[in-house]
């Protein structure tokens, strides 16, 4: 196995281990912004959601309440304008979702699915928990969502949902008497729920990885190049040289020229010390060829 094949794998060898590694972390901290990012925009979200609800009840029912007796309106309600307000931005981006899934909710389109009564389950077995963020594979692909308790910390919202004799009569003409009761104070009853897409991110990420590893490839691959040629310039071919010299001087041929003896590198003082061995050599024989 020549000089110049042991070199290069063990130049491979160094490149794979390497690569790996950087592979491994590059993606891990790709794949964790990319998450970080789905995060950032579900907070903004669920932070508008709760914006709107905030200014529902304190600009906008205040001069609403009154016409309750004449006529129920469901704008009034912050679950509504909250869940209303983000329909409008679903026109434009249908993947994002919001709602105030509720177990037992007044308005039908706030029933809880399977998997978001098993969030209300856990904010109910956990009260210390305010937050929940996970996975989930949607309909239309794999989703992050951010989960808030609903809790009724406000006595004023059992007027509406304690028994439907409080509640007002043109609320239980409109939704009936059926749901959105029972409601105690300081309950669990629902979940605020945001979905993010993940899709994008996730892609951008997978991009930015396979650039970045394709340039580090184009990098191995021009230094892997550059490193054989001056293996070969500098170290083979003096070496390769030195080698053919001296089987030819083994055999009494002091024909050949002596190496250039600049520089002071190792090879230069290889060839120093080459050419006093030979010259050594070359006396010696002549001193035998005398006697």
């Amino acid at each position: 196995m020549g000089l110049r094949l042991k070199f290069n794998l063990v130049l491979i060898v160094v490149f794979l281990a390497g690569i790996a590694a950087a592979g491994a972390v590059s993606r891990s901290l790709l794949l964790d912004n990319a998450r970080e990012e789905v995060i950032r925009d579900a907070r903004l979200m669920m932070e508008a959601a709760v914006s709107v609800r905030t200014y529902t009840v304190e600009q906008i029912r205040p001069h609403l309440i009154k016409q309750l007796d004449e006529v129920f309106l469901p704008q009034t309600v912050p679950a509504f304008a909250a869940t209303e307000a983000v329909a409008h931005l679903r026109k434009k981006y249908k993947e994002y979702s919001y709602k105030e899934a509720t177990l037992n909710p007044t308005n039908p389109r706030n029933r809880t699915a399977d998997w978001e009564a098993d969030l209300v389950n856990q904010f109910r077995q956990s009260p210390d928990v305010k937050e929940i963020v996970n996975e989930r594979q949607s309909s239309t692909g794999r989703s992050l969502f951010i989960a808030h308790p609903i809790q009724i910390s406000n006595p004023a919202c059992l007027q509406c949902h304690s028994t439907p004799s409080a509640a007002p009569p043109t609320m239980i003409k409109l939704y009936g008497e059926a749901n959105g009761f029972g409601w105690k104070h300081n309950e669990v009853v629902g979940a605020q729920v945001v979905s993010v897409p993940m899709d994008v991110p996730l892609r951008n990420a997978n991009r930015a990885f396979t650039t970045f590893m394709a340039s580090l490839a184009a990098v191995f691959a021009v230094v892997f190049v550059v490193l054989n040629v001056m293996l070969s310039w500098l170290i083979v071919r003096p070496i390769r040289r030195m080698s053919e010299d001296a089987d030819r001087i083994s055999t009494g041929d002091f024909g050949v020229p002596e190496f250039k003896e600049k520089g002071k590198d190792e090879m230069s003082v290889l060839g120093s010390s080459f050419n006093r061995m030979r010259r050594s050599l070359e006396k010696a024989m002549q001193m035998i060829g005398d006697q």
